[in-house]
């Protein structure tokens, strides 16, 4: 029933056949839950009860079931990289070697391999581990686990964002984002809403107002940007007054102190401009695609279907935060649900040159 599509009875069979075994059959019932866990991964079922299949893991170990106990594990991996918890997915693919496992397994376990260095931008690491995946799923013979594979190796080869630089754009592929955060360059990263140079980074997360200036000073370099454009862009106005300069002067002054040891902000005849410390140039990195819940989109672009609730726990938000972006994308075309009430999913068709790797709540390596 999985592999036809329909996961709800799936998933019913499953639990159906787990209440059938016995006490003495806890390798079969432990079995069950794992499947059952798969298809919550599946489903993009992200609240499902993740001790429940710990307890199945620790059940198929005990009665020597190393395969399916292992790979119990992965989809624990699968569900931490999905809601971002990169650190408890090291630590949990840590004590897993995947030497004795068959193809099957090897191949999930190169691929989370990959999904946890794709995350920290690592992509070197991530392109070995994908050749490792490859190899594995071609010995395997399973042709959903080769699409699998195939798929993951299209992040690396897909724009994941977009270099604002002199007044010019032009997309970045994941190891060239992953080269400019190495370089000595002030960047204004319009993914994480950081600033940084190549010794020091300054998070502006829970400062839109000074992110947005700083942005606009970042695209305007190595020019200045005009009074009536700060204020625009920073607070959402289409006309300048003395009181909005007055506020403006007030957030270039907490701009400057934020951001002080990475660069200055001086005034000029129009406006203002941005002169890094260290760094010989100035750009920006942005989305690839940028929209109001382009975070969601993110998620939904990879074709599966997802369920508010587990948008939300991805995403690090408020379910009703998610709800209100899935309505206005709804009503604007861009998303399609299926099913009712707390069975309803929403998916989308994969949109062009669009990666969520740069979108995931897991912070990029500021150090």
């Amino acid at each position: 029933m999985a592999q036809l599509g329909d996961l709800v009875r799936a998933k019913a069979l499953l639990r159906s056949a787990a209440r059938a075994f016995g006490p003495k059959e806890a390798v079969a019932r432990a079995r069950c839950v794992v499947g059952e866990a798969e298809i919550a991964l599946a489903s993009r079922d992200l609240g499902w009860p993740a001790r429940a299949l710990d307890a199945a893991r620790a059940t198929l170990e005990a009665h020597g079931d190393r395969v399916n106990a292992a790979h119990a594990r992965y989809l624990e991996v699968r569900r931490l990289l999905l809601i971002g918890r990169l650190d408890e997915a090291e630590r949990v693919l840590a004590v897993l070697d995947p030497t004795p496992f068959p193809p099957a397994s090897r191949t999930a376990h190169e691929l989370v391999v990959a999904g946890i260095a794709i995350r920290r931008l690592r992509t070197k690491a991530a392109r070995a581990a994908l050749a490792r995946a490859e190899e594995a799923a071609r010995h395997a013979g399973i042709p959903a686990l080769t699409r699998e594979v195939e798929s993951a190796c299209l992040v690396l080869n897909t724009p994941a964002a977009r270099l604002i630089a002199s007044g010019e754009e032009r997309p970045l592929l994941l190891e060239e984002v992953e080269a400019l955060l190495a370089s000595d360059a002030f960047v204004v990263d319009a993914c994480r809403h950081v600033v940084r140079d190549g010794r020091k980074a300054v998070s502006l997360v829970t400062r839109p107002v000074l992110f947005a200036i700083a942005r606009t000073l970042g695209e305007a370099w190595p020019g200045d940007a005009s009074r009536d454009t700060l204020v625009a862009r920073a607070f959402g106005s289409t006309f300048t007054d003395e009181s909005h300069r007055v506020r403006l002067r007030v957030e270039i002054g907490r701009l400057r102190r934020a951001i002080r040891p990475l660069a200055e902000v001086s005034a000029t005849k129009r406006g203002f401009a941005l002169a890094p410390r260290r760094a010989r140039q100035a750009v920006v990195l942005a989305r690839p695609v940028e929209e109001p819940h382009a975070a969601v989109l993110a998620f939904l672009a990879d074709g599966e279907s997802w369920s508010s609730s587990a948008l939300a726990l991805a995403l690090g938000t408020s379910q009703r935060t998610v709800q209100r972006a899935i309505d206005s994308l709804a009503a604007s075309g861009q998303v399609q649900s299926f099913g009712h009430g707390r069975a309803r999913r929403w998916m989308t068709p994969s949109v062009p040159g669009f990666t969520t790797t740069l979108l995931l709540p897991a912070p990029l390596p500021i150090g």
